[in-house]
């Protein structure tokens, strides 16, 4: 006999864990189905991680320069296995903070592999032979890694993201195939630690889809630590040998480059494979996203699916709020859907890079009379007392109305001060009234107070 509970949800990482969580904290008895320890990619194989090792590329950074600031400790040299160490027992701490919350709810934490039997019943069957039903049933499944035609991941020389965050050792020479969030990211990091590093993005620029402007900052910052940024490159396959000759060319250009390691950074593909959807009634799309519509509800009535196994931004926190809008369906409850063009986003290469909105180009794309306003850190008195004066604040706004259409940040802990700008972008606010607000000085925050300033026609530093 089938165990039955309000809602079975199918993957514990954040959008399926937020699912479960915010539920039990409504009053739901919910059982999660997960193949591996709670979390999925974001705290095991991806932000938390990543983010280890980004924070010991920077304080070796910041231990080589101290000497600037009359802290002389000589040449800094790098412990990776060290590092190793602590990124898996911050993992794990998280992880069992995380097993106390769902226990604590009382959430039903089914061990295995999920199927579904029967959509249209929300009837599940778990690898272990435990058979689950509910009033309700969200496909949280997540994402894997995804290569190219020719790069097929070894785990030694070809590379996946999942194994750069598991590298014991530093690479001479490493080209990173894709130049995008994480590619950059990865590009930082070997750079801090020793590599010599070669990015090749197929399109015009790398981090596409960010403000050009910002983007421009990134580039510059990394020409200038010598990371190599190749752009409108096809890597068309490599030869193996002592080392890895990799064939790549721009229009009729060709050439090779040698390395030690390639790491292929081209995103991720949904998990919905094997989920027992076919001819379920849940459609998926040709890329094989779930297909759901504003309330995350799929074809088949009480079938809900969020995350990255649904074609919105790959973002752990997209996957809390698209949870959250589930659970509040469930419950018949008044929902506001998720506007994915104002959702914030973050990328921890150095610079940091913070976003939300619409770009300068994309507002100009959608119709919009615009004006900008940009200032830069390297006049900002925190950024040069903490000498990192790299990047950019840029304002994007509606002419006439002053509206605030997206906020784009490159430089010093751009990640943490995009929330202010989030907030002004979500909640419509003007550039009179962002101007009119007090930033503590000296503080970076108070560049965004400037770059709103100037939008009023009057400013004062800048």
């Amino acid at each position: 006999m089938a165990e039955h509970f309000d809602v079975v949800v199918l993957g514990g990482g954040p959008g399926g864990y937020a699912a479960a969580l915010y539920g039990a904290a409504a009053g739901l008895n919910i059982a999660m189905v997960e193949e591996s320890r709670v979390g999925g990619t974001c705290l095991h194989k991806g932000c938390i991680p990543a983010k280890e090792l980004l924070q010991t590329a920077e304080v070796l950074r910041t231990v080589r320069e101290a000497k600037e600031f009359g802290v002389d400790v000589g040449e800094p040299t790098l412990d990776l296995a060290t590092s190793l160490a602590r990124k898996q027992t911050v993992v794990d701490r998280l992880t069992k903070g995380l097993e106390s919350l769902l226990k604590g709810r009382k959430v039903t934490v089914v061990p295995g592999t999920g199927t579904v039997v029967d959509a249209a019943a929300h009837y599940v069957m778990v690898s272990d032979g435990t058979e689950l039903t509910g009033d309700a049933l969200i496909l949280a499944t997540g994402s894997a890694t995804r290569s190219i035609p020719g790069f097929d991941f070894d785990g030694e020389r070809i590379l996946s993201s999942d194994h750069v965050l598991t590298m014991d050792r530093v690479p001479g020479r490493v080209a990173i195939i894709g130049g995008g969030a994480i590619g950059c990211e990865f590009a930082s990091y070997l750079a801090d630690v020793g590599s010599e590093v070669t990015v090749l993005e197929a399109l015009p620029s790398i981090l596409p889809g960010v403000d050009k402007q910002v983007a421009d900052v990134v580039a510059r910052s990394f020409k200038k630590r010598r990371i190599t940024v190749e752009t409108g490159i096809t890597v068309t396959g490599y030869d193996a040998g002592d080392a890895l000759t990799l064939h790549a060319h721009r229009g009729d250009e060709t050439g090779d480059l040698e390395v030690e390691a390639i790491i292929v950074s081209v995103g991720r593909r949904p998990r919905s494979e094997n989920l027992g959807l076919e001819g379920s009634g849940v459609g998926v799309d040709s890329r094989g996203f779930i297909e759901v519509d504003d309330h995350l509800r799929t074809a088949v009535a009480g079938v809900y699916a969020v995350g990255d196994v649904v074609a919105t931004p790959a973002l752990a926190h997209v996957g809390f709020a698209e949870a959250i809008v589930a659970i509040k369906t469930i419950l018949g409850e008044d929902v506001v859907p998720i506007d994915y063009d104002r959702v914030p986003w973050g990328i921890y290469c150095h610079p940091e890079v913070a976003f939300t909105g619409l770009t300068e180009q994309a507002a100009i794309d959608r119709g919009y009379d615009v004006e900008t306003s940009v200032h830069r850190f390297l006049g900002n008195s925190r950024a040069i007392l903490i000498g990192e004066t790299d990047g950019i604040v840029k304002i994007v706004a509606e002419k006439g109305t002053g509206v605030i259409l997206g906020v784009h940040i490159a430089g010093p802990w751009a990640t943490e001060l995009i929330a202010e700008g989030y907030l002004a972008v979500n909640w419509e606010a003007t550039a009179s009234d962002l101007g009119a607000l007090i930033h503590a000085h000296p503080t970076l925050s108070e560049l965004f107070g400037e770059s709103a300033l100037a939008l009023t026609g009057r400013s004062l530093h800048g």
